[in-house]
């Protein structure tokens, strides 16, 4: 009988596809529950890494938007360098820009200098409003503007006298303080 039995045996594993002893129902409530936690933890950790991913996406992206609108402005300035290169290597412009800047003039040419060229025109007095007596720097070119200064300093327009009253002044300041 032990043949018997021993056959019985492996046709009863034959049929069974689990060769396992039958777990206790404390040992099953146990492996769902933690494999849940473990499977949640995987996924949570696998979408963090994909925002993570996304965000570097977004941020590169960004980035390289930025960098080019900043070549399409060096680009647009590095052109802009290039005219105003060319346009100084014309023989014309410089001539004009000369005249223009420095009151340059050709010899035999004689030059005029109208002092208050609004007292000329007209257009000048109406925009200031009535101070057409007064010249604005950004209107003038640095000569101009270093003949007008020349001609304050020649004229003494008092400066002289009221920087020695303050010096006076506060020397009678520190000395009343002192005593």
């Amino acid at each position: 009988m032990n043949m018997a039995s021993s056959t019985a045996a492996g046709n009863r594993n034959e049929h069974t596809p689990d060769a396992r002893p039958p777990r206790s129902s404390k040992e099953r409530g146990t492996a769902g529950p933690i494999s849940f936690f473990i499977a949640m933890i995987i996924v949570i950790l696998a979408s963090i890494e994909l925002v993570s991913t996304f965000h570097t996406y977004a941020m590169n992206l960004s980035q390289l938007n930025s960098l080019r609108k900043q070549e399409a402005s060096l680009i647009a300035q590095k052109q802009e360098l290039e005219n105003n290169i060319n346009r100084w290597n014309d023989d014309a412009y410089v001539t004009a820009q000369a005249r223009d800047r420095l009151g340059f003039v050709f010899a035999g040419e004689q030059a005029i200098r109208v002092l208050h060229p609004e007292a000329v025109t007209g257009t000048e007095a109406a925009n200031n409003g009535g101070n057409s007596g007064k010249d604005s720097k950004e209107d003038k070119p640095w000569y101009q503007e270093m003949a007008s200064a020349f001609e304050k300093a020649d004229k003494g327009d008092g400066t002289k006298h009221a920087a020695k009253n303050d010096k006076s002044t506060a020397g009678s300041d520190g000395n009343d303080g002192q005593q």
